[in-house]
């Protein structure tokens, strides 16, 4: 229920039309998202108590999956990028975060996810897979459908995989350098009550950027024939509700 509300206090209150609330109804709205494409199935097969999932299933799940993990990211690196402007640049905020660069930067981040998705999707299930119809996760994911294919196959898409997993930890950088930029103007704030009102307003951001870039690159650099399944799952949850 706490999505949908913001999602309706952002859109009915003219007062919250700023870049800052603009962008975390983009979050809500993706959390909406992702949380429903893999907790009612896993829910079902628990009620159920079966494990399958069909295979037209399965490529929705993989395809929403990247879309809104990709999403995710690109708005966690807006919004770093938003703060360092409201704090670094409080002049300059008007021009750099006009409503047509907020709107050119969330179209961005949408469009990158279709994009990035149709890419892991297609590559994916374009392999051949051998090795039997079980994986060691509770929704159909990247790394553990690898499992199941030849390797020369699989070579494919860990480039892919490899080329993504670069990109986010660029993101990661870009946003760990707009907090050090961000830190850095804090701490030369003389009140007191400004620089806790500045950290405590960035450090729940930041905590959440580094629970799902670091739990997400483990689960992706990690070779696939390393047997690790709790510890997949244990990394898969951050991603699966982060609302």
């Amino acid at each position: 229920m706490g999505n949908p509300l913001i999602i309706a206090a952002v859109a009915l209150d003219r007062h919250l039309h700023i870049p800052m609330y603009l962008f975390l109804m983009n979050l809500s709205m993706k959390d909406l998202g992702s949380i429903s494409i893999i907790v009612p199935k896993s829910m079902a097969n628990s009620l159920l108590n079966t494990r399958s999932i069909s295979y037209s299933e399965c490529v929705a799940q993989v395809f929403l999956f990247i879309f809104f993990m990709v999403v995710d990211f690109g708005f966690l690196t807006i919004m770093a990028y938003d703060r360092y402007v409201t704090i670094c640049k409080p002049l300059h905020y008007e021009s750099l975060r006009n409503k047509k660069a907020c709107i050119e930067m969330a179209a961005s981040a949408w469009i990158s996810g279709i994009f990035c998705s149709a890419l892991h999707t297609g590559n994916t299930f374009a392999l051949i897979f051998f090795g039997g119809n079980m994986v060691d996760q509770f929704f159909c994911e990247i790394a553990q459908l690898l499992k199941l294919t030849c390797s020369d196959s699989y070579l494919n898409e860990v480039g892919v995989i490899t080329f993504f997993a670069c990109s986010t930890i660029s993101c990661f950088v870009i946003i760990i350098v707009s907090y050090v930029q961000i830190f850095t103007k804090v701490l030369r704030i003389l009140s007191e009550r400004g620089r806790h009102k500045a950290v405590f307003t960035c450090l729940p951001h930041l905590i959440v950027v580094s629970l799902f870039d670091c739990t997400e690159t483990f689960a992706y650099m990690k070779t696939p024939s390393i047997r690790l399944s709790g510890l997949d799952l244990v990394c898969s949850i951050p991603w699966c509700h982060q609302s």
